[in-house]
């Protein structure tokens, strides 16, 4: 197993903690869809990196936006926690703003 495949574990099992953490045991974010879009952003930036088969790209993009979708689930689990589809496009648009600057520099490193 590479680094980047462990970073990549590392950082989605923060994101998974921070996201279900119980509402009490957080501070009040004034920012909560900043810091959903940068950590999907972020989350899809290591992946890339992580990558070793570019035809399963879509399928990574896949998968972080299942995981986004199953957090924003499961956080009606959590007490003072609810489903947000605010959260949820804001997941999809760092995963998509990501994708986007992955496979433009991507295309400009091929020239």
């Amino acid at each position: 197993m590479n680094w980047e495949v462990v970073v990549l574990a590392l950082a989605m099992a923060g994101v998974v903690a921070g996201c279900l953490a119980p509402a009490g045991w957080l501070p009040v974010l004034k920012h909560d869809k900043l810091l959903h879009f940068l950590a999907f952003a972020l989350l899809t930036l290591l992946a890339s990196l992580a990558l070793d088969d570019w035809a399963l790209w879509p399928f990574c993009l896949l998968g972080l936006l299942v995981l986004g979708w199953l957090i924003e689930v499961l956080q009606k689990l959590v007490p003072g926690r609810n489903f947000c589809w605010q959260d949820m496009a804001a997941n999809a648009a760092g995963i998509a703003s990501a994708a986007g600057a992955v496979l433009l520099i991507r295309a400009f490193l091929t020239l």
